[in-house]
């Protein structure tokens, strides 16, 4: 690195936090060509040594045999991901500039991806818009950012964003979700809003807890696959599992459902999802939703030889890490179970997985043995993964999360 860039790095930078040092790190194997090809992952035994730095330190990454610099980031010596790539092309410099042409490029891509009848998106999603560690959705004019981990806060300014995203953006409010459970956001900009932020998707009206809410108060991520089963329900009864605020019930009931069910263990997840039914003009009586445990609704229904034409079911994810992976195949295989056996002939279920740690393949393998132990036969009629506003990595496959399979079954 030279002199330029140790400036950079050392004088003020609104957008990036003022960093008084920085450290150099070395490749203990051959990850060049993965690095550059996209892959902004490090992990800490990659690396030859972890000098001693405080988390968020900009750091130089130089190749494990001449010492050659491959890309600039930032470091945390406390987490396995040691290093985030946030440059790999030249000037290996990180500044104000830099930063503010990767927040304009997110920024231009979602101009290019909604209008006026979608205003709850993702705006930044992190590595895959080249902003490691930065999340950040959009509720109307209320944007919510959340930060992953003590090195991207360190790293990132999350107030010289906000007030990049009032400018730039147009929205009015900003706050910080803390990533830490139990831990409440704090409002960067505008006052705090007291009530559920009413936001539209595709034309529908939905409310987002940005406060208390799960993620950033919504589940954005499935904002397609809810397009895609509102053409598909029209007529028809509909089973809405793990159904959270009523997302897929009211797309069905927009769609022309006949009658939807909707099914959570969290009691006011179901009163949103009957405020957001009646958000929407749908007739009350078309809709029942019930404070239940899932898994113990299906086995029920199941015995009771219930059946609908449309059975949803988007649980949470049950592989937070590597260990529950066994654990969370069994689930999905008995989920597909229940949901094949409470789907009527040549009805539609569509099965959702957002665990990271099971890949595609895996998890249509667990959807295929649970039908299969129900004596049905199912029929692939598409797998989609996140929408173009929850960009990934190419070289970065494990971030590509959501799998979300819809299947006819006979």
């Amino acid at each position: 690195m030279d002199a330029n860039d140790a400036r950079d790095y050392n004088s003020h930078m609104s957008l990036l936090r003022s960093q008084s040092t920085r450290a150099t790190l070395r490749l203990a194997r051959d990850l060049t060509r993965s690095v550059k090809r996209g892959h902004p992952w490090v992990f800490a035994d990659a690396l030859r040594d972890l000098p001693s730095a405080e988390p968020g330190t900009p750091a130089l990454l130089l190749d494990n045999s001449r010492g050659r610099p491959i890309a600039v980031g930032f470091y945390d010596p406390s987490s396995g991901v040691a290093f985030r790539a946030c440059r790999v092309d030249e000037p290996l410099r990180l500044n104000n500039d830099w930063a503010e042409a990767q927040l304009q490029r997110a920024w231009e891509l979602r101009q290019r991806l909604f209008d006026a009848t979608t205003t709850g998106y993702r705006l930044f999603n992190g590595e895959g818009d080249g902003l490691p560690g930065l999340v950040c959705d959009r509720y109307s004019d209320v944007a919510v950012i959340k930060l992953d981990g003590p090195a991207a806060s360190a790293f990132w300014d999350i107030d010289e964003i906000a007030q990049w995203l009032v400018k730039h953006v147009g929205v009015t409010a900003v706050m910080e979700r803390r990533k830490q459970r139990g831990r409440e956001g704090r409002w960067l900009i505008g006052p705090p809003r007291e009530q559920p932020i009413e936001f539209c998707e595709h034309g529908m009206k939905f409310t987002s807890d940005v406060v208390h809410g799960q993620k950033t108060g919504f589940f954005l991520d499935q904002r397609e696959n809810r397009r895609a089963m509102r053409q598909l329900c029209r007529g028809a009864s509909v089973l809405n599992v793990f159904s959270y605020t009523g997302g897929f019930s009211i797309a069905a009931g927009v769609g022309g459902a006949k009658r939807v069910m909707s099914i959570d263990t969290a009691e006011p997840a179901i009163a949103a999802a009957n405020a957001h039914w009646r958000l929407n003009g749908l007739p009350d009586e078309a809709h029942v939703g019930a404070v239940v445990d899932a898994f113990e609704f299906l086995d029920g229904a199941r015995l009771k030889r219930r059946k609908w034409d449309v059975v949803i079911i988007d649980p949470p994810a049950f592989a937070p890490s590597e260990a529950s992976v066994t654990r969370a195949i069994s689930a999905y295989r008995k989920l597909a179970f229940n949901g094949a056996a409470v789907t009527g002939l040549g009805g539609l279920l569509a099965l959702a997985s957002c665990s990271s740690h099971i890949n595609e393949a895996t998890f249509l393998e667990a959807c295929e043995e649970g039908i299969s132990e129900a004596h049905r036969r199912a029929t692939l009629l598409a797998i989609h993964s996140q929408p173009a506003d929850h960009p990934t990595p190419l070289a970065m496959p494990e971030f590509r999360y959501l799998k979300f399979a819809l299947m006819r079954v006979e």
